[in-house]
């Protein structure tokens, strides 16, 4: 069988009662997490222009998107609410497959599922399998869309967002088959904003949903798609990944292995390929009053795959043009850190990339590539070395950035992000709870009139 045929069986077959309890709370916990991103994003104006252009495509009144009340099309809906979860940079990643797993799944869930009157345990079940599907298709080539240049979330988003919305459209699986033929020939997204600064990266979410969207519809419309999208000689993995491609690692243990345990909740809003660094460096200074001025050089080991994207020698990873320059900078990161405390949406702010004080310490961090440990570069291990003027010197040792399935985030770590991103709005701690137990909801209307109202009452970003 072809990879989207094994695929489109299993979404097609899967039920509630095959989902452990253990995933089925971990999903919740993600959603959750994609609902405050979102909302955090609405309130400091990122991912604008996606919500403009999504209430000007308009369609029929099928789905809301995030912050919003206006009715538009399911596709449209989604759109807006792709970018929005995505647009801080601050939502969660799987390490094996380096995809942002609910920027494309929550979108087509939510969009889709209020377009067909879903439960909300209906909507969970889609989302587990939209979970299982981006995270194993990443995890198919590891680093290989990267390396090619390419974006894993958008490419494999746009296929797991068809999964999502044939599984809640009650698609045959035959023609789930022809959903994820078509979505691959719509996956895409470059990593060139990389060198310029861009923010098309926060883009990218938003249109797999939409388009994933739009492929589950042409299917069910009769349109057909090539079985093989995946494995084939001209298929995803051929043509997008630059390394080479093991299918068992997508369809393997279906039901049995669980990546939706894997996926990890961010504590910083940056490129998840810093983190570690950022905890090895707090550990570093843990229980010290270290002076930004008094440092005299930072040393850190760095994963190669990482280093790649978030090191360089380009000026930009010192003194950042954008706050997405900044989210894609380790030294910048690592010099932020260093000078405020703590990282957090704030840190990316225009008035923060500007000061010429952490330019200043970003330019005596030095980048050792090292491979510390053999696996996926987002689940490395940390290293970091601080030396003072003094010729005192502080070190820090992690074994992976928190928030991963070792170290996971607590319900209160959660609940305090997911608080944060809300603005403290008095009505967060209803939302919270109707999304911790979604699988109870009639549907998930109430949800998303709570989250419009907070994005649009909550105290100012």
């Amino acid at each position: 069988m072809s990879v989207a045929s094994e695929l489109a069986g299993w979404v097609r077959g899967l039920r509630p009662a095959e989902v452990p309890d253990a995933v089925a709370t971990r999903a919740k916990q993600h959603l959750l997490d994609g609902v405050g991103t979102a909302v955090a994003a609405s309130r400091y104006g990122a991912g604008r222009p996606a919500t403009v252009v999504a209430a000007a495509l308009g369609g029929p009144a099928e789905a809301t998107p995030l912050t919003s009340s206006d009715l538009l099309s399911a596709p449209a809906a989604a759109l807006a609410t792709g970018v929005l979860v995505h647009a801080l940079d601050f939502d969660d990643t799987h390490a094996g497959g380096l995809v942002h797993a609910t920027a494309v799944t929550l979108p087509a869930a939510f969009a889709v599922g209020q377009q067909t009157g879903a439960t909300g345990a209906e909507i969970l079940l889609a989302a587990v399998a939209g979970y299982e599907s981006v995270c194993r298709l990443g995890a198919g080539s590891p680093h290989g869309f990267h390396t090619r240049g390419m974006h894993a979330t958008s490419v494999c988003g746009t296929v797991s967002a068809a999964l999502v919305a044939g599984k809640l459209l009650d698609l045959p699986a035959e023609v789930l088959v022809d959903a994820v033929g078509i979505a691959g020939s719509t996956s895409g997204g470059l990593l060139e904003f990389l060198d310029t600064g861009a923010d098309t990266k926060t883009l990218h979410p938003g249109l797999a949903s939409m388009n994933g969207i739009i492929a589950a519809r042409l299917a069910a419309a009769g349109a057909s798609g090539p079985d093989t999208a995946i494995e084939g000689r001209n298929g995803l993995y051929a043509t997008l990944s630059a390394r080479p491609a093991d299918p068992s690692r997508v369809t393997g243990e279906l039901g049995q292995r669980w990546e939706t345990l894997a996926i990890t909740i961010k504590p910083y809003p940056a490129c998840q390929l810093i983190h570690v660094t950022l905890d090895a460096v707090a550990a570093a200074v843990s229980g010290d009053r270290i002076e930004p001025v008094d440092i005299e050089q930072i040393t850190v080991w760095v994963n190669p795959d990482s280093a790649a994207i978030v090191c360089g020698d380009g000026p930009e990873k010192v003194q950042p043009r954008t706050a997405y320059d900044a989210k894609f900078s380790l030294p910048w990161s690592v010099a932020a850190l260093l000078h405020d405390g703590a990282i957090t949406v704030r840190t990316y702010t225009a008035a923060s990339i500007a000061r010429p004080e952490v330019a200043a310490t970003a330019d005596r961090v030095e980048v050792r590539v090292a491979a510390l440990r053999d696996g996926p570069a987002a689940d490395a291990p940390g290293r970091a070395e601080i030396r003072l003027s003094d010729g005192r010197i502080s070190r820090g040792e992690v074994t992976g950035s928190r928030g991963g399935p070792n170290t996971p985030l607590t319900e209160r770590e959660l609940v305090d992000k997911f608080r944060a991103n809300c603005g403290d709005h008095p009505a967060v701690t209803e939302l919270a709870d109707l999304l911790l137990t979604l699988e109870q909801q009639v549907d998930i209307e109430r949800i998303n009139r709570l989250v419009t109202e907070i994005a649009r009452e909550g105290d100012p970003a």
